[in-house]
């Protein structure tokens, strides 16, 4: 079936634009639904209320491609600038941005790192930030709400390719650089930046936290698939199985499992507590054995997602298509064209996928199902017991395999 196309956003051109510039790498939307920022290359980064977004598609169809223009930015401490009124903003960060990542504080949660009483900045329950990762090896730090530059954090020496935040609240922040390394800053302590974790042979494509926080996912050239203790700072295991570079990972909402994008045209469904690969998503078929498995170019994966039920998992390749899975099927349930993708994302009640494309954001409906009591009761239960402790659970065999996302 082919996904309903939602929307896009258009990037705006002229006739000397240098179209290399303008790679889409990455869109992301606010964890409250409330924003949605990509990059539109040329250091550009631009914000829009998501759900204006969705009202223009609505009232004028799908394009709107006057509305993703230079919208200026509303002077400090105007009227438009205001928290209860969202607006849209146009970042110029400096640099070719690489990365997005949104974060929202929950003030009574604490601090990973040593409590300090003094602090430049006080973020309240309301406060609403976005990191970019830029090509010099900055992240620069803004204010959604007023596109104030509040940070600069400059460690980093290659590209910071990918961006996290801990889903807790708590402002943990995590980079990955094509300089082998992570890093992890505490924004409610000005910026600090409290460990690096070492460990990657080469370059490292992206980062993923698990729902609680408590897991970290790496991955990177070589193959890499690294999992760390976050509450330790140390590595928990390698995922082995991909056969070439892997470029995205992802949780799914009740943390049971991982999934990984590759260049070696598949995407892995992981159970991430034990390393067992669970699920083949293939791109090519038939695929690629190992010893080619850096040759099929036109079907290399640049990206992967888990929807908000837990039951789909979208992928972008190099082949032009984005398509819809269901964890539990080998193929595709809905599929939609584009060229040139780079990065994809579900909106955060799972409704729509936003992918970038050439500076520009394309949207699709996403498939629609009723989850089932069973499946609903399943991830209830992974939200708080790992498989060690499922397995130790006194329950037949089959309830014990549906609840490891063994069938």
């Amino acid at each position: 079936a082919r996904s309903r196309t939602v929307g896009e956003l258009l990037a705006p051109t002229s006739p000397f634009d240098k179209k290399c510039g303008r790679e889409n790498w990455t869109v992301a939307f606010a964890p409250d639904g409330s924003y949605l920022a990509w990059s539109q290359g040329h250091r550009i980064v631009k914000l829009v209320p998501w759900a204006q977004c969705l009202n223009n598609f609505l009232l004028h169809g799908t394009k709107n491609g006057s509305d993703a223009g230079g919208t200026r930015l509303p002077r400090q401490g105007s009227e438009s600038g205001q928290k209860n009124k969202p607006c849209e903003h146009v970042i110029d960060c400096g640099d070719i941005v690489w990365s997005l990542a949104f974060g929202s504080s929950v003030p009574e949660k604490q601090s990973r790192c040593v409590n300090i009483e003094w602090h430049r900045f006080k973020f309240g329950q309301d406060q609403l930030l976005l990191a970019t990762g830029l090509n010099n090896g900055r992240i620069k730090i803004w204010d959604v709400y007023t596109g104030k530059l509040l940070l600069n954090l400059m460690d980093h020496t290659e590209v910071v390719r990918d961006l996290t935040f801990a889903p807790d609240g708590s402002l943990i922040l995590v980079s990955a650089s094509r300089d082998k390394t992570l890093r992890v800053w505490d924004l409610k302590d000005d910026g600090n930046m409290m460990k690096v974790l070492r460990g990657h042979p080469n370059w490292v494509y992206g980062c993923a936290f698990s729902p609680d926080s408590s897991i970290l996912c790496s991955v990177g050239a070589s193959k890499a698939v690294f999992l760390w203790d976050m509450d330790k700072y140390s590595m928990l295991r390698k995922l082995e199985g991909h056969h070439n570079d892997v470029v995205a990972c992802e949780f799914s909402p009740d943390g049971a499992l991982l999934a990984t994008a590759s260049y070696d045209t598949r995407v892995y469904v992981w159970d991430p507590h034990i390393g067992v690969i669970l699920r083949e998503l293939g791109h090519l078929f038939p695929p690629p054995t190992p010893i080619f498995a850096g040759g099929a170019n036109d079907r290399w994966v640049r990206s992967v997602c888990f929807s908000h039920d837990g039951l789909h998992v979208a992928s972008l390749a190099d082949d032009k298509m984005v398509r819809f899975w269901r964890i539990d099927e080998e193929y595709p349930v809905q599929v939609a064209p584009l060229n040139n993708g780079l990065c994809c994302t579900f909106s955060t009640d799972g409704s729509v996928l936003a992918a970038g494309q050439d500076g520009s954001v394309y949207f699709w409906a996403t498939p629609s199902q009723v989850s089932s009591l069973q499946h609903l009761c399943r991830m209830a239960i992974r939200r708080v017991m790992p498989t060690s402790q499922v397995k130790n659970l006194p329950i037949p065999c089959k309830v014990l395999e549906f609840l490891c996302y063994q069938i």
